[in-house]
């Protein structure tokens, strides 16, 4: 089974300095159809305005992956980590026992364009932790590119969460299969451009959700860049 999630649905949320999208449930946007989707919890698709940002605030026990598609993003945690990340970069950053941090645009003319994604994980109480590693487009062009994953495998940042992390750029007549495992929760977001999904069109912004299905395929595509989420059904 396949439903769509078209981008004119999701949550909005205008703060002056901060405009975004939330796919599911969050903050001031409550709606009980859209709490997440198997352990996928958060994807809010966020623009910072110039010299703006994320004042200093905790986590925990929570997976949390940044994918920069525009500007840069500036990331200072109680870690010590203090770090640009700009497109073509994969932050994970696993929250467990607790972290504090701030995100910051300091361009002076540029918005930084970003999705913030939150995955729930398999176990609680860890030590909170700090990756970030760049995919460059070469390696998501026509394919799918695991980015993230539970044992960081092929190069992907490790997530302490039963998920896997995949992104493709897909244009003209590139495309790809793969199959799934019909007894977990595939969800498939359009970041920008236009993509064939399972022989449904997709626009910038929309999503796609499979239960039950045993194969992705995606073709078609309009200067299309893609996420696709392999989840536990639970």
């Amino acid at each position: 089974m396949l439903s769509l999630r078209k981008s004119e649905d999701r949550g909005w949320a205008d703060h002056g300095w901060l405009k975004s999208f939330h796919s599911f449930s969050f903050a001031h946007y409550h709606d009980p159809q859209h709490m997440g989707f198997g352990n996928l919890r958060v994807i809010n698709e966020d623009r910072i305005d110039p010299g703006a940002g994320f004042g200093t605030h905790g986590h925990r026990d929570m997976e949390i992956i940044s994918y920069v598609l525009q500007g840069e993003l500036a990331h200072r945690d109680t870690l010590g980590n203090v770090v640009a990340i700009p497109p073509g970069d994969v932050q994970r950053m696993s929250a467990g026992t607790g972290v504090r941090h701030s995100e910051f645009n300091h361009a002076k003319d540029q918005t930084t364009h970003f999705l913030q994604i939150w995955i729930e994980p398999q176990v609680t109480g860890i030590a909170p932790s700090y990756e970030q590693k760049s995919f460059p487009e070469a390696d998501k062009r026509g394919r799918l590119r695991l980015v993230a994953s539970a044992d960081g495998s092929e190069g992907s940042v490790q997530i302490h969460a039963d998920a896997r992390l995949y992104a493709g750029l897909f244009d003209g007549t590139e495309s790809v299969s793969m199959p799934l495992d019909s007894s977990r929760k595939t969800y498939v977001h359009l970041i920008k451009g236009e993509l064939e999904i399972n022989g449904q069109r997709l626009a910038a912004g929309d999503a796609a959700k499979l239960e039950n299905e045993t194969q992705l395929t995606l073709r078609a595509g309009k200067a299309a860049e893609v996420l696709v989420f392999d989840l536990s059904a639970d």
